[in-house]
């Protein structure tokens, strides 16, 4: 267990770490100049000789531009992206996934894949999974590559909204509905990169799969895990491109940085009680359930985890700070400093992102209390949300919790992702960082660079939580990549008026099919 007094002494900086991936931070491969006319989801971007950063150093790198998908290309892949916005795929009586998932089975089955290579499969008949193999030209050498993407999507309510969030609506140069950022804008581009290979009469070397899963976004039925658990052999890899994670991060417009989820945080849910007696409101007693509830929550508004830093978030940060400017970048440096600088890291820290990237995050998400206008509350409950940095488990958190509260009035207790409670919470622990594999980052940083001039890729720690892993865990390394651009202060994945620029979905769309076909060259 992790008391508070460690946690403190954590802050101080006295910490040390090997970083896996610093070493090569400063390696540059040499650009060659573009032969054909540099990219643009437009065309009309010149694309810069430039240097590339990578975690690795033996690839030649040559940029040779990409063609946008052509007009009748695209055109599915906004059609599928719309019908997949426009069924509802959550977790509540009007959801489905299995809807979402037969309307793809649907289409890949209409352009000719195989029976057998479109499975359509789940534990319960609304949580069905597709799993589509896309077949290597004769024997393969080496094992598939599996691109792993959710398709349920948290509920909306449409009182809040400013359009129909299950309506895809297209305006102001950005498309509109629950899961244009998390995730059926990679779904959509997948299943449209799947089906343009094939059109194409694409054979790559080793086989393609897209599992299209349930319950990412919470639910009984996590498709990922069932799927590695009960059917390993469709799901088998030799690794795992995960687009619920990474993507460039946008300031005004201006690309800084691409991220490439390395690790990731443990999500935890904790249900905290009061119970009390209860009695009339006209005699109110000095005990109150709700009273001791919103103190110890308001303890929890007011306290800071300790600062923390990794391999990944520490390669992050030096990375990040080459490319912005002024006071940011100065206090980037303060808080890569020995000791880290804690006037900096508040600064820093009014960026959510950036607050969330060095240190556990616990937030209450849901309240509840009494029965009854005239009467005494008999139980007051909050849900605490947590996200908990790499190094720490839930039940450690758990403690640091109820040490935080002081009120043994209290219980805090653990929710798993099935909503079954515990007096205690697990000891498991963040994924391991893969090792870099070349012929996964090569492709990645060249076609980056080919779509994104100049912008550094650097490896990140996923501060959410996602479904790589339920693979880490069973030995498939998982790279997190949406390439997706999005503002740092316009991520509305889970919030209101959930949108994507149009430019942001056609990249993607040209980043996946030029990355699919390089990895299924390999």
């Amino acid at each position: 267990m992790m008391n508070l007094d460690r946690m403190k002494h954590l802050e101080s900086g006295d910490r040390t770490t090997i970083n896996r991936f610093g070493a090569l931070r400063n390696v540059e491969a040499c650009s060659k100049p573009s032969r054909g006319r540099p990219y643009n989801a437009l065309m009309n971007l010149k694309a810069p000789v430039v240097p590339l950063f990578l975690l690795i150093a033996s690839a030649a790198i040559t940029q040779n531009g990409i063609t946008p998908a052509p007009l009748a290309d695209r055109a599915e892949a906004r059609d599928i992206f719309k019908q997949l916005i426009e069924i509802n795929t959550t977790d509540t009586p009007k959801g489905s996934v299995t809807a979402g998932s037969a309307a793809m089975e649907k289409r890949f089955l209409n352009a000719g894949f195989p029976r057998e290579d479109v499975r359509l499969l789940g534990p319960n008949p609304r949580k069905q999974n597709l799993v589509v193999r896309y077949r290597a030209s004769g024997t393969p050498s080496e094992k598939p590559v599996l691109f792993l993407c959710h398709m349920d999507v948290v509920e909306a309510l449409p009182a809040d909204w400013h359009t129909d969030p299950f309506q895809f609506v297209e305006k102001d140069g950005y498309y509109y509905g629950r899961g244009t950022q998390d995730m059926k804008d990679s779904d959509a581009a997948l299943v449209a990169t799947f089906l343009r290979l094939h059109r194409e009469g694409y054979r790559p070397k080793r086989d393609l799969i897209l599992a299209l899963t349930a319950d990412e976004e919470g639910g009984k039925f996590n498709g990922a895990a069932w799927l590695v658990n009960e059917h390993r052999d469709l799901v088998d890899a030799a690794y795992v491109i995960n687009p619920d994670s990474g993507g460039i991060e946008l300031d005004h417009g201006r690309p800084v940085v691409a991220d490439v989820e390395a690790t990731e945080k443990v999500y935890a849910d904790y249900q905290i009680t009061a119970l009390n007696a209860g009695g009339h409101s006209s005699r109110p007693r000095p005990d109150n359930a709700i009273y001791e509830l919103t103190a110890a929550i308001n303890k929890l508004a007011n306290y800071t985890f300790p600062f923390e830093m990794n391999a990944v978030t520490r390669t992050y940060f030096q990375n990040l700070e080459q490319q912005e400017k002024g006071q940011t970048a100065a206090d980037i440096r303060a808080i890569l400093a020995t000791p880290p600088d804690m006037t900096a890291a508040a600064r820093l820290g009014a960026e959510p992102s950036f607050y969330a990237n060095f240190r556990t995050t616990c937030v209450a998400t849901r309240l509840s209390a009494g029965h009854a206008n005239n009467a005494l509350a008999q139980t007051a409950q909050a849900n605490v949300n947590c996200r908990i940095f790499p190094g720490h488990s839930p039940e450690e958190i758990r403690q640091a919790l109820i040490q935080l509260f002081a009120d043994s009035r209290l219980t805090v207790k653990y929710v798993s992702d099935a909503g079954a409670v515990a007096d205690t919470a697990p000891e498991r622990k963040a994924m391991t960082p893969p090792a870099p594999i070349p012929e996964v980052f090569e492709p990645l940083a060249r076609i980056t660079q080919q779509i994104w001039p100049g912008v550094p890729v650097t490896p990140v720690m996923e501060n959410g939580a996602s479904d790589s892993i339920y693979f880490a865990q069973a030995g498939i390394p998982c790279y997190g990549y949406s390439a997706i651009a999005l503002e740092r202060d316009d991520d509305r994945a889970h919030g209101q008026d959930e949108r994507l620029t149009v430019d942001s979905y056609w990249k993607s769309l040209d980043f996946f099919y030029a990355f699919s076909k390089a990895l299924g060259d390999k």
